[in-house]
């Protein structure tokens, strides 16, 4: 009889723990594809350009070792924290790898899932700021008992400010409060042709719910870390490129395929009505193909959502018979006794 009691209690307390542990997305999912986010910016996002950094004799002895340098910029009334980081390859590398959205998983720590979802092309004018492109990426970033989705909106300005800034698409609701980042890219001041100096700064705003070892992570590791993984993989890239004997040869590159837009605008009018008919619809099919798998994602979400709620109510329909099946188990015992 105690042993039973026991085994009511245990599955009452596995259950209590299905049901409201806090740091589990398995029932609860904040991110959605479908409806807008609490707000439409709280952090400051950055400008594109030079960020005016100077690097004294220390900053570029760490530099020449092969290791970040970190450092602060303004920001309104405080600062941001800001890490350069040499790359023994030339920029349109370097950019090839931090453009590659769809492969972060592969190369960019605690992602486990990266995917663009729209993208929009600019010609770039005086009044845009000289906007080339903006890419639209959903993200997910995995740690232990925690995985959060966040919605990522890519502004382009590799042509005129060597730039790509961001913040979170608005039109989605994200598991970050807010986030806006930074990278500037240019050649080497000693060996332009061969290697790159990278700029990087990022600022999350996280929700109280977060656990505090994720805020850390992505507050103040994460600096080092995105520096590290583009610098690793360029490396290898460019490595791989000279072993080929691809150096200079023409390849397609995000630096590339941002020229050849930039010229498009210089072709004869029927031609280039044409071109960009067939880039609309270039588009529209990628949008389209990118709805269907979200809509795909959001049905496999609902069945999870479905198998997990009938799986807790087995388990409360189990610790309900239990209790019921004592309880007729105690009167019964009584009965006996009194007769």
């Amino acid at each position: 009889m105690r042993g039973l009691m026991n085994i009511t209690r245990l599955v009452f307390i596995v259950t209590s723990c299905v049901v409201v542990h806090p740091s589990s997305n398995f029932y609860v999912q904040a991110s959605n594809f479908n409806k807008p986010h609490s707000h439409t910016g709280k952090v400051e996002p950055f400008q594109p350009g030079d960020p005016n950094v100077k690097l004294d004799g220390k900053a570029k002895s760490i530099l020449r070792s092969g290791k970040p340098y970190q450092t602060q910029v303004q920001s309104g009334d405080g600062g941001r924290g800001l890490v350069v980081q040499d790359v023994d390859a030339p920029t349109h590398i370097v950019w090839d790898r931090i453009l590659d959205y769809d492969n972060y998983s592969n190369m960019v720590p605690k992602t486990v899932e990266s995917k663009n979802y729209k993208i929009i092309q600019h010609k770039p004018t005086k009044a845009n700021n000289f906007l080339e492109k903006e890419i639209y990426t959903r993200m997910k970033v995995g740690f232990p008992m925690l995985k959060l989705e966040f919605f990522v909106r890519h502004f382009l300005y590799l042509q005129h400010h060597k730039s790509l800034t961001w913040t979170l698409d608005y039109t989605k609701e994200s598991d970050f409060d807010d986030s806006c980042g930074y990278w500037y890219c240019i050649p080497h001041p000693e060996n332009p042709e061969e290697r790159t100096r990278l700029y990087y700064s990022v600022q999350v705003g996280m929700f109280d719910w977060v656990p505090s070892f994720v805020v850390d992570f992505m507050s103040k590791k994460a600096l080092t870390d995105a520096t590290a993984w583009v610098k690793k993989y360029s490396e290898i890239e460019w490595a791989k490129a000279k072993k080929e004997g691809k150096t200079t040869a023409q390849t397609t590159t995000a630096a590339q395929t941002s020229q050849r837009r930039e010229s498009m605008f210089a072709l004869p009018f029927g031609k280039r009505k044409r071109d960009e008919e067939e880039e609309r619809l270039a588009r529209e099919a990628e949008e389209k193909l990118a709805l269907k798998q979200e809509a795909e994602a959001e049905k496999r979400r609902s069945l999870v959502m479905i198998r997990a709620g009938w799986r807790r109510y087995l388990l409360v329909s189990i610790v309900l018979a239990l209790a019921v099946y004592n309880v007729a188990l105690f009167f019964g015992d009584n009965h006996e006794k009194i007769q």
